[in-house]
């Protein structure tokens, strides 16, 4: 296996991981229930499951 012929110093391994961040993840508020979720996803509340802003799958409907 190859090794590295100098020690790679703080600084430069610190100077290559300046990219790696942690980020907040964007919130929605939904337009029908006011329910916050990230974006682009379905979200549940009160028993349905929504996407912007219809119901996509009624869990009662499922159930009966």
């Amino acid at each position: 296996m190859a090794h590295p012929k100098r020690k790679i110093s703080k600084t430069r391994r610190d100077k290559r991981r300046t990219h790696y961040k942690a980020v907040m993840p964007q919130i929605a508020v939904d337009p029908t229930t006011g329910e916050a979720h990230l974006y682009h996803r379905a979200h549940w509340h009160e028993g349905k499951l929504y996407y912007r802003g219809q119901v996509v799958i009624d869990s009662e409907e499922v159930q009966a």
